[in-house]
Parts: structure tokens; sequence; C-alpha cells
């Protein structure tokens, strides 16, 4: 087992003094030599094993030092954004005004869909056209803005939404739970029902990855787009935000036109 030989090559105490200090250093080791998580997890699980066989089978008086949290997080792939014909087929397909209201203010507006379940009408401003999400996730509240379209599907919903106890804008339309708030499960399933409908491999983060990356393509600033966002930290929203090659192409011909001037 080669991660096991590298393992025993870097040790510089003996098998049975290895401590989960010891398994830290190791993985700071594996690190500094750039492999993946991925990888080094690979190498934590099978010395994980092999202390186990020390302990199980060889009858080792021993403590397994790699502890079963002993791994590094692993980073989840980000959605990829939408083209503007997924957007089409898919808007296409939404009839109720209810539905398309929640799907525009993930789209235009950036909302996750816990923040659109949670919406309240007093946090609705359509004067300024903004909303204010309330202790959204670290807690931080936040303003967002509404475009023309978002704005005028939200008010289309408003007209026709029944008069309901609860302060939550979206609500149940049929069933036992009708005029009952639409709980973040909920909208999952009205999303999952327009994929199966149309055939496309789309879920509400979609959409709020699809803002994000829009809004790049059309130059908004990195920070603007944080703030909408509402990321804590500049790096989450570089991550989160997939330059397109129209931006890096338009980036290019911008600068060598400037370095072209100042050479000529």
């Amino acid at each position: 087992m080669t991660s096991l030989r590298q393992f025993l090559r870097w040790l510089d105490v003996s098998i049975e003094e290895v401590t989960p200090r010891t398994i830290t250093r190791y993985i700071d080791f594996l690190i500094g030599r750039r492999l993946k998580p991925k990888t080094i997890n690979c190498h934590l699980e099978r010395l994980r094993q092999f202390y186990h066989y020390l302990i199980q089978e060889e009858r080792h008086e021993l403590v397994n030092p790699v502890k079963k949290g002993y791994s590094l997080r692993m980073p989840r792939p980000l959605p990829r954004d939408m083209t503007e014909e997924e957007l089409h087929v898919l808007f296409g397909a939404v009839k109720t005004p209810r539905d398309r209201a929640m799907f525009m203010l993930m789209l235009r507006c950036g909302l996750r869909v816990q923040e659109v379940a949670g919406l309240t009408g007093g946090a609705i401003d359509p004067a300024r056209r903004r909303l204010l999400i309330h202790n959204a996730k670290w807690r931080k509240d936040r303003f967002v803005y509404l475009s023309d379209d978002a704005l005028r599907a939200l008010g289309d919903y408003l007209r026709i939404r029944p008069e309901s106890a609860t302060q939550k804008v979206f609500l149940v339309q049929k069933g036992t739970y009708r005029d009952q708030p639409l709980s973040i499960r909920g909208i999952q399933k009205r999303m999952e029902y327009y994929a199966k409908k149309t055939g496309l491999k789309v879920s509400c983060h979609h959409l709020r990855h699809t803002m994000a990356t829009q809004m790049l393509n059309a130059d908004a600033e990195l920070v603007t787009i944080q703030d909408l966002l509402g990321h804590s930290w500049i790096t989450t929203t570089q991550r989160y935000c997939r330059i397109s090659n129209r931006k890096v192409q338009r980036d290019y011909y911008r600068a060598m036109e400037k370095v072209m001037q100042r050479t000529a």
C-alpha cells in the first residue's frame, strides 16, 4: 500500500507511539505536498484501517490514532448557471402567478429558497423597489432590489393572493394546508415539478447562481454581488460567480486596446 509506505517513511516515531497529534501533523504534511482533499482522505482511511487491523487482528493494545472525524471537508461543486434558452423554457412552463413570483425572486434578486419561504408582506417596499431579507443565513439582514420583471411578477401574485392570518407571502394553494405558509420543501417540490415537466436539470439554487453569473457578465462589481447575495466573505462570491468566456473575452480586448494605445 503506497499510502502506508509513505506514512512509515515520514514517521519519526514507532507506530505504537503515534497519537492524534501525529496524524494532524501528517495531514499538514500532505497538504504541503498539495494533495487534494479527496486524496488525503483516502490516505487517512487506509491508516485508520491499518490501525484497526493491528488492534482487532494482531491484538495490539493500542488506541486508533486516526479518529473517525479526521477528514478534510470536500468542496461541493456549485450548480452551473442556466442559459437564456433554458430560462425561456422554464418560465414558459410556469403558469401560476405564485410560482412565477417565487422563481423570479430567485433569478433577479438572488434569494435563497429559505429566504423566499420566509418573506413577509412587511419586508416588501414597492415604492423603493426593494425587499428586506431579515435574519437570513448567518443571521444577517440585507436589502435586495427588484427588477421590473420581478416587481411585476410579485405584484401579479399579490393581487390574487387570498386573505390569510399569516404574514408570510407565499401560501399553499391546494389541499389540507391551503392558505398556510408554503414551506421550503414545498417550494423545492414545485421546482422539481417544473424540472420534470420541461426535462431541465434545474433547482432553486440554479436560479440564484444564474443571477450572480449574469450580473458578473454585465460588469457588476464583485463586492456588489457579494452584498446582494449576502455572502460574508468575498472569496465565497469569487467561487460562486462563474466568469463566462464572454466577460473574459471583453476584458481581454478592452485591456489589449489600452496596451496598444500606450505602445503606439
